[in-house]
């Protein structure tokens, strides 16, 4: 099952500092056939103004994890992390039994991100907030960013099994990703025009993936990929 969620059907908050645009609802935006994909929760696409951002808030039990596409980001919590993420990087925020933190863009321009959150497989654990920076040539390929498997000893760590995967392509670049029974896979081109077995989706828009063995995805533009692999909701704890 293949579902392409085009761009302009995406939840949308416009607060003049902040553009927003919800994958699934989120905020005053609400629709019930798109409150998550398996363990994955939340997709925001959102363009913050210079000089602005997220004033301090609180989250818990959740493992919330910025992609930054364009600009940077600069993250402050009441743990005492400090620190500035620039785009291609990633940071992960296990909210835990509970944290307060704030984000701005301290930037001339724009900056561009992706939140994802991803439900943990355990509650009111210890929060913590991590940052890496990732090679930037990571083109043709997916590259594993954050992870709660195993195997993925080089990513930023998360509280379930799941995986945010990156990367750049090229036009015509192609790549195939092997689902693992009951897999719940969802993926977002950043600037290009991608097929996904043959399933055209543009710039921007979500593609929803469940019950098939193998993806082939092959970018038609140049492009960034972002993917989360994520576990069912059987996999969330309770």
């Amino acid at each position: 099952m293949i579902d392409v969620r085009p761009f302009n059907t995406l939840g949308h908050a416009e607060f003049g500092w902040l553009d927003a645009h919800h994958h699934f609802s989120f905020g005053q935006y609400m629709d019930q056939s798109r409150m998550g994909w398996g363990a994955l929760r939340v997709w925001n696409d959102d363009t913050i103004s210079p000089f602005t951002g997220f004033d301090p808030h609180g989250h818990r039990d959740m493992e919330i994890v910025t992609y930054v596409r364009k600009g940077a980001i600069t993250h402050t919590d009441r743990l005492g992390n400090v620190g500035r993420t620039e785009a291609g990087d990633v940071q992960v925020m296990s909210a835990g039994k509970g944290i307060v933190h704030s984000e701005y863009n301290q930037e001339p321009d724009d900056t561009q991100i992706f939140q994802i959150w991803i439900m943990p497989n355990k509650r009111h654990a210890e929060p913590y907030w991590e940052a890496r920076n990732f090679p930037k040539d990571r083109t043709g390929k997916l590259t594993v960013l954050a992870s709660g498997r195993p195997d993925d000893k080089d990513a930023l760590p998360i509280n379930q099994d799941a995986a945010v995967m990156g990367g750049s392509f090229k036009a015509g670049d192609s790549t195939t990703y092997d689902l693992g029974k009951g897999r719940y896979l969802y993926l977002v081109s950043t600037d290009g025009k991608i097929e996904v077995n043959g399933t055209q989706a543009g710039s921007r828009d979500g593609v929803a993936i469940a019950e098939t063995d193998s993806i082939t995805i092959t970018a038609l533009e140049d492009t960034e990929i972002v993917l989360v692999d994520a576990p069912g909701l059987d996999a969330v704890a309770a």
